[in-house]
């Protein structure tokens, strides 16, 4: 039997089973791109459902422990990779998907990346101007103001002197907080509410118009027929244990299926629902692949204290036909560190006794705006979804040369020793020492990895055959299905995406409306 949605309502699966729901629009994902489009059709007088794979949890579950944030908030319980394992996967699961773990820096879409889109990827009326007010309404609403000096803490300012000192222009970045109390945990959720991320602000928007969210409900297929979704299959799941349920429900969509469960999630639904092109879905997956380098000094860093990231340094982004990145700080916590440090025994553990003294600066190369075609994701009959990432040898080159560069920045800000992460690290003490990276080979699992950004997989562009949705997010081949999150763009950003995926959802969600 269909219901009709309780308005207004976060509603648990797991003591529900085998629903069947009815409404206007069904909406995937509850992070920067579900919640404001759920905002903006459910304030149009829609009639809205949310399905979020994650849990439900407020200021009062953040405890600022890692052994529970990873397993409570993270795809995977924190455990996602690519295949190879060579690259570690952070990506959220939770209410607020990835705004509730991410660092809350905030950036708009350059204009090259979108001069980029434009000229060689097909995207069409998506250019600053048309995005500029979608900006500004999302950053007041997000209280992002520009960079403030107060937020910089030992590990940034390391950054900040040593690019200063370089003549690489540093600059501060713009934060999506207010009333922050500098805690430095934001990646484990914010204890005090100062971190506006949709948990907070969009997703009780949506509520407050009308919404309904169903937590711990895994969307498992899109159901279309005769070129238009009909509904989304939905299986429970424990986010606590990631346990299956053999309960299910169905959310029958009458207008719609708007599509934001991440850049991995999202073409995995699609594939298992045989929505698409194989030839296109999934592919042209981008991670903005992060290498990080630790350096230590005599004064304390202490750098699991204090916003995580308040400087960023772009100087290296546009290296013409290579392939660029930019510099930012990483915060260090015990676990985190733990897993990326290298060494075994007595030598990881002499790295760990010196925390409080380390500083992070991490290079986040620019992938696909070159020749790369980025990686790919693919999904089991089972459901096991797999990320294959290949490491060219235009983004080795990246990286080596942004271990050298880094290494340069942190001897300039003060550093006694510069230890790289490669599976058997280099000391950097001086200047001479950096031709030692040059001898030692950047590989798969052969140095530290992660990925905190990831875009791609279901591309927009007017070419339906090399293009999943066209410019304004709408599928190719289902007249009511909108993609919303960071898979849709063409190549990586080039930044932190939380600010350019709020913009572009808010611009298709008002089309969507406006059609409906």
């Amino acid at each position: 039997m269909k219901i009709a949605p309780t308005p207004g309502r976060i509603r648990d699966a797991r003591v529900e089973p085998n629903l069947a729901v009815e409404c206007d629009f069904c909406v995937v994902g509850s992070g920067a791109g579900g919640s404001i489009a759920a905002a903006v059709l459910s304030d149009a007088g829609a009639r809205v459902v949310i399905v979020e794979e994650g849990g439900h949890f407020t200021r009062k579950d953040f405890n600022m422990q890692e052994s529970w944030a990873y397993p409570a908030l993270y795809q995977d319980q924190g455990n996602r990779a690519t295949e190879d394992l060579s690259i570690m996967i952070l990506q959220g699961r939770a209410v607020g998907g990835g705004t509730t773990v991410n660092w809350t820096s905030s950036f708009r879409t350059p204009d090259a990346t979108l001069a980029l889109w434009a000229e060689r990827h097909g995207v069409v009326g998506l250019d600053a101007a048309t995005l500029a007010p979608h900006f500004q309404a999302v950053e007041e609403r997000l209280s992002i103001r520009e960079g403030n000096s107060d937020d910089v803490n030992a590990n940034n300012r390391k950054l900040l002197e040593g690019a200063r000192k370089l003549g690489w222009e540093p600059e501060l970045i713009r934060r999506s907080v207010k009333g922050c109390a500098r805690l430095g945990y934001c990646g484990m959720g914010c204890p005090i509410d100062a971190k506006q991320s949709a948990l907070i602000t969009y997703v009780p928007d949506a509520l407050a118009g009308g919404a309904t969210l169903f937590t711990n409900a895994r969307a498992k297929l899109v159901e279309s027929d005769r070129g238009r979704a009909k509904a989304v299959v939905c299986e429970v799941r424990d986010s606590a244990t990631d346990a299956r349920s053999k309960h299910r429900f169905v959310v029958y969509a009458r207008r719609g299926v708007v599509l934001a469960g991440g850049a991995i999630n999202t073409p995995a639904l699609l594939l298992r629902s045989k929505i698409g092109r194989d030839a296109v879905l999934g592919r042209r997956t981008f991670l903005h692949p992060t290498v990080p380098l630790v350096a230590l000094y005599d004064e304390p860093i202490e750098a699991f204290y204090g916003a995580p990231q308040s400087v960023s340094c772009r100087h290296f982004v546009d290296r013409g036909d290579r392939v660029g990145y930019f510099l930012e700080t990483s915060p260090v916590h015990p676990m985190l560190a733990a897993v990326t440090l290298p060494g075994f025994g007595a030598s990881h553990r002499a790295f760990m006794e010196q925390l409080a003294h380390a500083q992070a600066t991490i290079a986040l190369l620019v992938d696909g705006h070159h020749d790369d075609e980025g990686g790919r994701v693919t999904a089991d009959i089972d459901g096991r979804i797999r990320v294959s990432y290949r490491l060219s040898s235009a983004l080795r080159e990246a990286a080596t040369d942004a271990i050298k560069n880094m290494a340069r920045l942190q001897l300039a800000a003060g550093a006694r020793e510069v230890i790289t992460l490669h599976e058997e690290p280099l000391s950097i003490r001086k200047e001479a020492d950096l031709s030692k990276i040059d001898g030692i080979a950047f590989a798969p699992n052969r140095h530290a990895l992660f990925s905190a950004h990831q875009m791609g997989g279901c591309r927009m562009g007017e070419d339906a055959v090399h293009s999943v949705v066209n410019s304004r997010g709408r599928h190719h081949e289902i007249e009511n299905l909108w993609i919303v999150d960071g898979s849709i763009f063409p190549t990586s950003l080039g930044v932190n995406p939380q600010l350019s995926i709020y913009a572009h959802a808010r611009l298709f969600a008002q089309l969507i409306a406006a059609q409906a």
